[in-house]
C-alpha cells in the first residue's frame, strides 16, 4: 500500500480522534477553541453577572478565553480589590495549551460594581458570591479548576472548604493558609533583611498608624516591594494597570492599612487544621522571595489529601512575572495531568 493511499485512509480517522479528544478537553481544534458558543450579539466572552447579596442585587465583570468541554479555570485575583488586569500574562500561556479560561473582577473590583455598602466586604460573602459566578458559567465537577492567587488564594481554600463536590482541581497561588502564621514570617524573616534604619523608620510610621505617609510609601516602593513583591526593574504594563485600578476602600478593611502584614478583617484567619478536608487534587504555589513563606506553603502541599508543590526559585510574591517560565510550566503541567487522570 503506498504512503499516499495510506494517508487518504487515515486522515478522516485522525480528524475523528482529533474531534473527540476535543469532546473530553484533551486537544480541542483551533476552531473548537476560539468557538465561545454565544448567543445573539457577540461580545468576544465577557459576561456581566447578576449576583444576589443581603444588601442586593449587583453585576460582576467575567470574559470567557477559549473553549475547552474539560478544562476551564476560574482565576481569583488578589487584594481584594485589585482587579483580573495583573493576570492578564496568562494570555501568553494558557491558549497554546488548549486551556479554558476566565478573567473575573470581583464585587467591589474594577470592572464589576462597586456599591458604597461596607458591610458586604466579608469572606462568608465573596465564597457565596464565588458559587453564584460558578453556576451561572456553567462550571462543574467534570471541568471546574478553581485558581487563587494571593487574597484569592483566601477566597479559593474557602470555596473549597464549603463547595468542594464542584471542582476538578483547585491552584492556590502565593498564599499562606493562616493569617497570624504570615505576619510572624513578615516580623520574624521578612523584617529582618531590611537594613536596620530602614525597619525602624518604617516600625515607626506603622506604630503611629501614619500609612498615608509618602515617606512610609517610598520606604517600601524602594526597599520591600522590589525584593518581595515583583522582582523587575520595571512593572510589566498589565501589572501596573492592575494595581493602579485596586479599590482601596474594600482592600483596606479586609487586608488592612498595612503593607507591610495583614491588620484588617482577616487578621484571625487561619485554616491550617482544615487543610486534611480538600480531597481533591490541589496545587500550592511558592517562590523563594515571596511575601509569604515557601516553606511553610510547601508544608500546606503535604496537609492536603491530594496535594502537589511547586516552587519558583527565582519568584516573589508576583511568581507569575519574575519567574514565568517555571510557574506556568508547572501549572500547566499540573492541570494536564489531573485532567488525564480524570479520563482513565
Amino acid at each position: 500500500m503506498s504512503t499516499k493511499t495510506l494517508f487518504r485512509i487515515s486522515l478522516p480517522v485522525i480528524s475523528m480522534l482529533v474531534f473527540a479528544f476535543a469532546l473530553h478537553g484533551q486537544i480541542p481544534t483551533l476552531k473548537e477553541y476560539h468557538n465561545l458558543h454565544e448567543n445573539g450579539i457577540k461580545t468576544g466572552g465577557v459576561r456581566m453577572i447578576t449576583i444576589s447579596t443581603p444588601s442586593g442585587n449587583f453585576k460582576v465583570w467575567t470574559k470567557q478565553v477559549g473553549n475547552n468541554p474539560g478544562i476551564k479555570v476560574l482565576l481569583l485575583h488578589g487584594g481584594p480589590g485589585c482587579s483580573h488586569e495583573y493576570l492578564e500574562c496568562f494570555d501568553s500561556f494558557f491558549p497554546q495549551e488548549g486551556i479554558e479560561y476566565y478573567y473575573y473582577d470581583q464585587l467591589g473590583s474594577f470592572y464589576s460594581d462597586k456599591p458604597n455598602d461596607t458591610s458586604l466586604w466579608h469572606l462568608d460573602r465573596f465564597v457565596d458570591e464565588v458559587e453564584q459566578v460558578r453556576k451561572a458559567l456553567g462550571l462543574n465537577k467534570n471541568n471546574f479548576y478553581l485558581f487563587g492567587h494571593s487574597w484569592g488564594g483566601i477566597l479559593a481554600l474557602e470555596y473549597a472548604l464549603k463547595y468542594q463536590k464542584n471542582l476538578k482541581g483547585l491552584i492556590i497561588s502565593n498564599m499562606m493558609c493562616s493569617i497570624p502564621e504570615y505576619n510572624k514570617y513578615a516580623v520574624n524573616v521578612l523584617a529582618k533583611q531590611l537594613p536596620p534604619d530602614v525597619l525602624a523608620e518604617i516600625e515607626k510610621y506603622e506604630n503611629n498608624k501614619d500609612y498615608g505617609n509618602p515617606e512610609y510609601t517610598a520606604l517600601l516602593e524602594k526597599y520591600f516591594y522590589p525584593e518581595h513583591l515583583m522582582r523587575l526593574k520595571e512593572y510589566p504594563e498589565p501589572a501596573s494597570r492592575g494595581y493602579n485600578n485596586c479599590n482601596v476602600t474594600v482592600y483596606t478593611l479586609m487586608q488592612g492599612p498595612s503593607e507591610f502584614k495583614g491588620s484588617g478583617r482577616l487578621i484571625n484567619w487561619d485554616r491550617s487544621k482544615d487543610l486534611p478536608r480538600i480531597v481533591v487534587p490541589t496545587l500550592i504555589i511558592g517562590a523563594k522571595y515571596d511575601t509569604m513563606d515557601p516553606q511553610y506553603m510547601k508544608w500546606m502541599s503535604t496537609q492536603v489529601q491530594n496535594g502537589s508543590y511547586l516552587y519558583c526559585p527565582n519568584g516573589s510574591h508576583s511568581a507569575m512575572y519574575d519567574d514565568q517560565e517555571v510557574y506556568f510550566a508547572g501549572l500547566i503541567d499540573f492541570i494536564k495531568k489531573v485532567n488525564s487522570l480524570s479520563e482513565r
